[in-house]
């Protein structure tokens, strides 16, 4: 799972590809319930390996995987445009910030996959913290994919 030079939002839309007729098959013959049940636990375990990898890089690269580490990463994600962003606050304990343009959601649903595109991409952001830095807390409490205005990411070092 090494980083990729592709944009992230292009990797979404190859991974999207494959997953929409593996989940269609999948809601065919167990029901959409299950179906979502077993593509958001699939998704999660990948974003959790993709954080360990990011996190094992860091190492070979001589750094602790961090918060401040992780807000460095952040780039990725909105490459090529795919996330507007206002940051709201950004200190060594905490990241805060609001998406109010969020190309995933817009790509999912011209791909006729609005419906699961939260299992696709939102759902990533909390677990990839648990395999980069389990020490990161996340919260967030509205999406554009589930047809708020913004999305608000809150990140912080969870206090022992």
């Amino acid at each position: 799972m090494a980083k990729s030079d592709l944009p992230i939002l292009d990797q979404r839309r190859i991974e999207a590809n494959l997953a929409k007729p593996i989940y269609e098959e999948m809601a065919a013959v167990l029901g959409e319930a299950k179906a979502q049940e077993i593509l958001g636990e699939a998704i999660k375990k990948h974003a959790i390996a993709q954080g360990q990898s990011y996190a094992d890089a860091a190492r070979a690269e001589g750094s602790e995987p961090s918060l401040p580490g992780f807000r460095a990463l952040l780039p990725q994600w909105q490459a090529g445009g795919a996330l507007e962003m206002e940051m709201l606050e950004e200190t060594p304990e905490n990241v805060n910030f609001n998406i109010t343009r969020c190309r995933y959601a817009e790509m999912y649903k011209e791909m006729g996959l609005g419906h699961i595109g939260h299992l696709l991409s939102c759902n990533r952001d909390g677990t990839f913290c648990e395999g980069y830095d389990p020490s990161i807390k996340f919260e967030r409490t509205r999406t554009i994919m589930s047809g708020a205005s913004h999305c608000d990411f809150r990140y912080s070092v969870k206090k022992d």
